[in-house]
């Protein structure tokens, strides 16, 4: 085999292969101009039902859950394996072009809101729900919400990518994801050892961050990897993350958006809640 020689300079000269190679290139902006939809409700949403879109979404039908009317909102499928967060008024809301994206229309000046992070704080704040009030517990949810940011990538765009989507499997960036994303479970683990949720007994939105991401992985097999990874071993985190999925709500949130798996699991566009019916 050929030792790759990287030169001197990269320039994107030739295409990388996999699954999302046509919407991959190292630049930013916009490449058509297209309108985004635009529904009732204050909130307005544009997403995926990927563990980023699905984070916020659970979040939405959480506080709706608790009556908060404010949280209304119309979700729009973005689908990205088309390029349609290239075009110009998803890359207005989000200049990254990644779903999810968010806009806030009851603000004096509507605010737009993008990484799901930003997003779960944002409405969190906004609405005084699924975030702990004293500094110490707070500081507890930022951590553990800014560990699943700084984690998924190598779970995702690392492991993910090399292990299921690149055009060939490749030994050792396998490896080094596999053994980064076993260490992340187990941190998990044994956090979850002695508390029900992240962040001890109450539930909030760092546990939405990481179930959307790694309650994907341990329930329901994202890369074909369960056996691969052995995620079953990881006790705690399969328990919190089973608990997790039986709310009402994140059943909910976990369908908008979604237009693959089986028919009773889709829901291409969210405007109000008889839609789920």
């Amino acid at each position: 085999m050929t030792k790759y020689v990287p030169p001197k300079i990269w320039k994107w000269e030739t295409r990388t292969g996999g699954k999302f190679e046509n919407i991959n290139r190292p630049i930013s902006g916009s490449i058509s101009e297209v309108e985004l939809p635009s529904g009732i409700h204050p909130i307005q949403l544009y997403s995926l039902a990927t563990p980023n879109g699905i984070k916020v979404t659970v979040l939405l039908e959480e506080l709706l859950e608790l009556g908060f009317e404010g949280a209304e909102y119309d979700a729009f499928q973005i689908k990205i394996s088309d390029g349609e967060q290239f075009g110009s008024g998803f890359v207005d809301l989000n200049p990254n072009s990644k779903i999810p994206a968010l806009l806030d229309r009851s603000t004096e000046t509507p605010t737009r809101v993008f990484e799901s992070g930003a997003i779960l704080l944002y409405l969190a704040e906004k609405f005084n729900a699924f975030i702990p009030e004293d500094l110490v517990s707070r500081a507890e949810c930022f951590s553990w919400l800014m560990w699943q940011m700084g984690s998924a990538p190598y779970l995702g765009g690392g492991f993910g990518h090399f292990y299921f989507y690149a055009p060939e499997r490749l030994e050792y960036p396998i490896n080094r994801y596999a053994m980064e994303v076993k260490r992340q479970l187990d941190v998990l683990d044994k956090n979850l050892a002695d508390r029900p949720f992240l962040c001890g007994e109450e539930y909030n939105i760092a546990d939405m961050a990481n179930y959307a991401w790694y309650g994907g992985l341990v329930l329901h097999n994202i890369y074909q990897a369960a056996e691969f990874l052995e995620v079953s071993s990881y006790n705690n985190v399969v328990r919190w993350a089973r608990e997790i999925e039986q709310r009402p709500a994140v059943q909910r949130g976990r369908r908008v958006n979604r237009t693959w798996g089986p028919e009773d699991r889709r829901l291409k566009e969210r405007h109000n809640a008889d839609d789920f019916d």
